[in-house]
């Protein structure tokens, strides 16, 4: 019983905010993205939300750049931020066959390049999808409702794939997040968020099942997690965790980068990039110096399309 009321709670918070949530998230998109300037305001200019982080972050990653130029990719980077957080709260909405439909419609996420992902699933026993702060990761959830009819089709079942996630501290929020990722496939067979502790049991028992993990994995390691030194990203000596290229390489799986771009304020692109067939004759440390090089190529490329508040070096 004592097990159930620890369970029950959290499922009765997280119902709670999404009810208080849901008049807002069913606003069209872009009343979201309107008010989204004015929180990227408060964000900036009124709390500071980890203002000297974002400086010290973007001075560091572009040493060559002058401070006007580090200013406005910073105030570029708050309306992203605040971006994110408005689509994240609209993406809530997009529940049941309605919802899925009212997502397809937006346009929030297209899909390039489908055929890769589907050779990549053809030709793989697993597969490893090594994600990034880039787009908005919050999104991960509508992945089979972004080109449902577009000719070219996912050939993966949603009960194939799951987004691998450090549970959060607040067991509300933990299950509300969980929900609110999974929006559109709650009434589906999706597998749905894996807790990064439960990652390996879960690849051992399904070992013989296909299956695609996605790995946002551009955060500092966590509190003990073994630390690994891949050299300079961003111009700064970095330390990473190898929990999932070292999954890909004891299963043989293969691994991809998945490019986040943006296309326009509400609107992105996906990309699958493949690094390689077949991880077992790679190197954990070797992937991810593979993966942090094409990912320092995108930053360049949209450099306010990044997480700068988050402390990815300490």
């Amino acid at each position: 019983m004592i097990q159930d009321g620890k369970n029950i709670e959290p499922a009765i918070g997280a119902a709670v905010l999404r009810l208080l949530l849901t008049p807002l998230a069913i606003l069209p998109l872009k009343f979201h993205l309107w008010c989204s300037k004015f929180l990227a305001w408060i964000l900036r200019d009124v709390a500071a939300y980890r203002r000297n982080e974002v400086m010290i972050n973007l001075a560091r990653s572009f040493p060559d750049k002058k401070y006007k130029e580090l200013a406005q990719i910073s105030k570029r980077f708050y309306l992203h931020l605040a971006d994110i957080f408005v689509e994240t709260i609209w993406f809530g909405a997009c529940r049941g066959e309605r919802g899925r439909k009212r997502l397809y419609d937006s346009r929030i996420v297209d899909i390039v390049n489908p055929e890769v992902f589907n050779e990549v699933y053809e030709n793989s026993t697993n597969i490893l999808v090594l994600s990034s702060h880039c787009g908005n990761w919050e999104l991960l959830g509508g992945w089979f409702n972004y080109n449902h009819d577009s000719g070219n089709p996912l050939t993966s079942d949603v009960s194939e794939i799951g987004v691998v996630y450090k549970q959060l501290s607040s067991k509300t929020w933990n299950r509300f997040m969980a929900d609110n990722r999974c929006a559109p496939l709650l009434d589906t067979d999706f597998h749905g968020y894996l807790e990064s502790k439960e990652v390996f049991r879960f690849a051992i028992t399904n070992r013989d099942k296909k299956f695609i993990y996605i790995f946002p994995t551009d955060q500092y390691p966590y509190g003990n997690a073994t630390k690994h030194d891949i050299g300079p990203f961003m111009n700064q000596n970095t330390k990473v965790m190898t929990g999932g290229t070292a999954l890909a390489c004891k299963f043989g799986m293969s691994v991809s980068y998945l490019r986040w771009k943006s296309v326009e304020r509400g609107r992105y692109s996906v990309e699958l990039v493949p690094i390689c067939k077949d991880a077992s004759g790679e190197t954990p440390e070797g992937l991810m110096r593979k993966y942090y090089d094409l990912l320092e190529k995108d930053i360049q490329d949209q450099p306010w399309n990044y997480l700068w508040s988050h402390r990815r070096w300490k």
